[in-house]
């Protein structure tokens, strides 16, 4: 559920946004092939609110960005020392982190739905940052935007890697609640919620976000920081 700050600070500043999104590709959704898997009814149902938001965003005229994870070989993989020592534990959530994405490979595909016409793909993602070896910020930057309004995998990884990464480059950042999740338990899911909420910017149900940047499609020139109505606050 969204806070009224949440919705405020959006009216205020949902004028140069855009949707980015962060992984939202087979290697983590698709049972089939994930190789870091969600589970299987949090994947379908985190992909499922993905969809409908994105088709929600588009005819408001919103750019949609997508991120996606893509390595060339194992070695910028197992550069990372984290990432190495979880490779092939048998307990460890990553234990197939040597394998997750190669380009060659499924998983670096979107999600059926989440690509339509219009979008733009970043494919050169190589660690939780988005914005670390990546073009993200001049796309974003060449587009004249200065809100991003996040969705992706995992919450407590790449989405809070990234919103970080974006509130220190001064974008306003925003997270949709219902799109966004963790292949690990839940309890991470929501801690990382509460650390970029306290810190770094705002989560709001997919339902408040559309209702605020439809109104702002509807009347760019009024003042909507309220979130109800384009008449002065």
């Amino acid at each position: 559920m969204s806070s009224p700050t949440a919705i405020d600070a959006l009216g205020r500043f949902a004028e140069r946004a855009a949707v980015v999104t962060i992984d939202l590709h087979r290697g983590h959704l698709d049972p089939a092939v994930a190789t870091l898997p969600l589970q299987a009814e949090r994947a379908a149902a985190v992909t499922a609110a993905s969809v409908e938001f994105l088709n929600a965003v588009r005819p408001l005229k919103v750019p949609v960005i997508h991120v996606v994870t893509s390595y060339r070989d194992t070695d910028e993989i197992l550069s990372n020392p984290f990432w190495r020592y979880q490779a092939d534990r048998p307990d460890s959530s990553r234990k197939r982190i040597a394998e997750h994405n190669l380009e060659w490979l499924p998983g670096v595909e979107l999600m059926p739905g989440i690509l339509a016409p219009g979008d733009l793909v970043v494919d050169t993602k190589k660690r939780y940052d988005c914005f670390v070896g990546t073009d993200l910020d001049i796309t974003l930057r060449s587009h004249a935007i200065s809100t991003v309004i996040l969705l992706g995998v995992n919450t407590n990884s790449c989405v809070m890697a990234t919103a970080a990464s974006a509130s220190v480059r001064d974008y306003a950042v925003f997270i949709v609640e219902e799109g966004v999740d963790t292949m690990l338990d839940r309890s991470f899911h929501d801690a990382a919620l509460s650390v970029l909420n306290a810190s770094f910017g705002w989560s709001i149900s997919s339902s408040d976000c559309v209702a605020v940047l439809s109104q702002r499609a509807s009347d760019p020139s009024g003042d909507h920081r309220d979130g109800t109505t384009g008449g002065p606050s």
